[in-house]
């Protein structure tokens, strides 16, 4: 199994297979409008923009699983992602990524890598929301803006904790285009 065996739900609520992907490099972010990490839209448009002719792809999922911190309907969200930060990237259906509704893709990217990498200052920033996780089980996403990185062939690649700024993904990125 690989991520192309998914399907999953468009912005607009409708089955997208993530075959359509096959052979580029995806980086998969769990994401939200209202949290103090909302500015890493910046650096995944960046991201975008430099590599999406060499074949990444970096697809959006909207979570309200923390805080509450990604209100609105999926159009509002895409509406703020378009007019504040200029993001051109896919964003699907709002999903959980933790707990009993967990979407499928997320139960099987978790499983696929249990543990965040991370420089000095993403763990600084996961121990700030230690804090509020404190039912939060082995495996489970720990914030807004965690981020998966695939293969050019499905499989994963590396698992990032919420705090590691996009840009600092670059040189995985680079490897495996």
């Amino acid at each position: 199994m690989n991520i192309y065996d998914f399907t999953v739900k468009s912005g607009d609520g409708e089955d997208f297979s993530l075959f359509r992907y096959r052979g580029n490099v995806l980086l998969v972010v769990n994401t939200a409008t209202k949290c103090g990490l909302t500015p890493q839209y910046e650096g995944l448009e960046a991201l975008y923009k430099k590599y999406a002719g060499r074949g990444l792809e970096i697809l959006d999922f909207p979570c309200n699983q923390f805080m509450g911190q990604a209100p609105g309907t999926d159009e509002e969200i895409t509406g703020f992602c378009t007019l504040k930060y200029g993001t051109t990237f896919p964003r699907f259906k709002k999903i959980d990524v933790n707990g009993k509704n967990a979407d499928p893709l997320f139960v099987w990217l978790k499983e696929q890598a249990p543990e965040d990498a991370g420089d000095e200052e993403a763990k600084s920033f996961e121990k700030k929301v230690k804090l509020l996780q404190l039912f939060a089980k082995p495996g489970d996403i720990k914030w807004n803006f965690g981020k998966f990185l695939i293969d050019r062939n499905g499989n994963v690649a590396g698992r990032y904790s919420p705090g590691l700024k996009p840009e600092r993904l670059e040189a995985e990125i680079e490897k495996l285009l």
